[in-house]
């Protein structure tokens, strides 16, 4: 079996990666820039060397200091590999590879993309589910697992009925109020006094 010999200069971990259109950068600074400027910077980075499709910058601890740039074509990506790897961004030298696998972007365009079957696959609560089950607003039914709702027109008689589960919560109808009351204007003030 003959072994093969690593290309003069490159590393083993750049000659064991294939070719791809997404270039995985990492050694950025994740705390002196906010997400979206440090992907619009690294946008206008990368896009001088050719079309930038998607730019994926996370600030979550997993992918704190990474980023993934989607170039429409492997020409341009490894263009920008070679001639941005160790340029110093925002005071650190940037680690660019090749991606281990084909950015969803990039499956997308080519129709091989699938949803991923752990998304899939979610368990729905009880809670959940007695939530998704409801009625529509408006409509009288009461919603399952839940004690129907005492009438508007329900009054407390005594206070061994204000005690019972059903009646508490209840809506009790106004009071009648005497209408020349409501209608009376409110007396104006005069500041020039």
């Amino acid at each position: 079996m003959a072994t093969r010999s690593l290309p003069h200069g490159l590393p083993a971990k750049v000659v064991s990666v294939p070719p791809n259109q997404t270039l995985y950068v990492t050694n950025l600074p994740s705390n002196k820039i906010q997400k979206e400027d440090l992907r619009t910077a690294l946008y206008m980075i990368f896009s001088i060397h050719g079309p930038v499709l998607d730019v994926v910058a996370l600030k979550t601890m997993k992918m704190r200091g990474q980023a993934h740039i989607v170039f429409r074509d492997i020409q341009t990506a490894t263009q920008a590999l070679r001639s941005l790897d160790g340029y110093q961004f925002l005071g650190r030298p940037m680690k660019i590879m090749y991606a281990k696998s084909k950015s969803n972007t990039v499956a997308k365009l080519d129709g091989t993309f699938k949803i991923p079957t752990s998304a899939a696959q979610v368990e729905v609560t009880d809670l959940q589910q007695s939530i998704f089950n409801a009625p529509v607003p408006g409509t009288n039914a009461p919603p399952q697992g839940l004690p129907s709702k005492p009438g508007v027109d329900q009054v407390m008689k005594d206070a061994k009925d204000a005690a019972t589960p059903e009646s508490r919560g209840a809506k009790r109808p106004r009071d009648e109020e005497d209408e020349s009351d409501s209608d009376v204007a409110m007396e104006e003030d005069s500041d020039d006094e």
